[in-house]
């Protein structure tokens, strides 16, 4: 198996217009290039979902500095985020009830 090789995006870009262009073939794409076969079948699939920003380097970032790529991406990271406002208001919801109980506990004492 062919080792890969670092690419750039433009680089990429340009191997996967050839790939299609070529009817896919892979093979010969991956070892014109000096890339793996698999690398050059990945980014013509992503490619083909979500066009040239599928094929950005996002390794090594954090999911919320980056910006989505289709409008699924941006749907699911919205509903993340609400659930996560949910989660918490749920939580403070839960503690004001206890901390409610807590005192009427101690003024019936009284």
């Amino acid at each position: 198996m062919k080792q890969g090789r670092e690419t750039t995006l433009e680089e990429r870009i340009q191997i996967v217009r050839e790939c299609i262009a070529c009817g896919k073939d892979y093979g010969e794409i991956a070892l014109k290039y000096q890339v793996s076969y698999q690398q050059v079948r990945t980014w013509t699939l992503r490619f083909e979902q979500m066009g040239e920003a599928g094929l950005e380097d996002r390794r090594g970032r954090r999911k919320k500095d980056q910006t989505p790529r289709t409008e699924l991406e941006k749907a699911q990271i919205e509903i993340e985020q609400l659930t996560h406002k949910l989660y918490l208001a749920e939580m403070e919801n839960a503690l004001l009830k206890k901390l409610d109980e807590i005192e009427r506990r101690d003024a019936s004492r009284k």
